[in-house]
This record gives C-alpha cells, sequence and structure tokens, in this order.
C-alpha cells in the first residue's frame, strides 16, 4: 500500500478564530501549534505545510498557572556587550500580551522553514476584534 501524499494545491487551509480568555497558555499553544502544523488532518505530513491558519483574540487574558506568572523569565540580548535582558511573564503579559502566545507556539513548532512558514500563519491580537472578518473564520473550542 502506497502512502497518499495530498498535492500542494489540494490542501484545504482553513480560518480559525479562538478565544484565549482563561485559557492556561501551555495548553492553548501546544493545540494552536497542533492546528498550525496539520497533525489534527488524515493528510498530515512532517515535511509540507498543510495547516490551517489561526487568530488568537483576547491574548492579554491568558493565564498561567502556579507562580509562573512572577518566576518565569523571558531572556533577549541587544547584541552588545553585557546586552543579556531579562522580563517576568507579568512584564511580559502587560507590556507585550501577543509575544508570550507567540514565543510559545514557537517552541512548539520545527525549527527549520516549514517552522517559520507555519508561525506566519498564527495572528495574534489583544481585544475582541481582529481585521479577518474578509477570511470568513470558524470559531474553534479549546
Amino acid at each position: 500500500m502506497k502512502t497518499y501524499l495530498a498535492p500542494v494545491n489540494e490542501i484545504d487551509k482553513k480560518w480559525y478564530v479562538v478565544d484565549a480568555e482563561n485559557k492556561v497558555l501551555g495548553r492553548l499553544a501546544s493545540e494552536i501549534a497542533n492546528r498550525l502544523r496539520g497533525k489534527h488532518k488524515p493528510t498530515f505530513s512532517a515535511f509540507i505545510d498543510n495547516g490551517d491558519f489561526i487568530i488568537v483574540t483576547n491574548a492579554e487574558k491568558v493565564r498561567l498557572t502556579g507562580n509562573k506568572l512572577d518566576d518565569k523569565k523571558y531572556y533577549r540580548h541587544t547584541g552588545y556587550m553585557g546586552g543579556l535582558k531579562e522580563a517576568s511573564a507579568k512584564e511580559m503579559l502587560v507590556k507585550h500580551p501577543t509575544d508570550l502566545l507567540l514565543h510559545a507556539v514557537k517552541g512548539m513548532l520545527p525549527k527549520n522553514k516549514i517552522g517559520r512558514a507555519q508561525l506566519k500563519k498564527l495572528k495574534v491580537y489583544t481585544g475582541k476584534d481582529h481585521p479577518h472578518a474578509a477570511q470568513q473564520p470558524a470559531a474553534l473550542d479549546i
């Protein structure tokens, strides 16, 4: 029996809206990563990008369990000597609430060209509104 490979022009990519209000960050990110990769489809192939587009609203209302809000640290480097910057999850949630979810999902995707293309299919917004009404996204309950 031969393995079925869906041709690229036959891949059906749908749009979904996820409301992140009162959702746990890690559980939400893992489900989004699976949808972006297309692992929920029977035509999944690791080397073909056949996942769906995901729109996340209310990113500022995501939850973290335990003491992660104070203890979890995010690091970045400016490129200069001694330029290591650190921010707690609480600071990130106040300053850049969309980056918190993007960072979590990015860590769950492949670290190659396909993973970068799949991350571009994730749109994260604060608040209820998003500019993708023309795509007629369906509501996805996670």
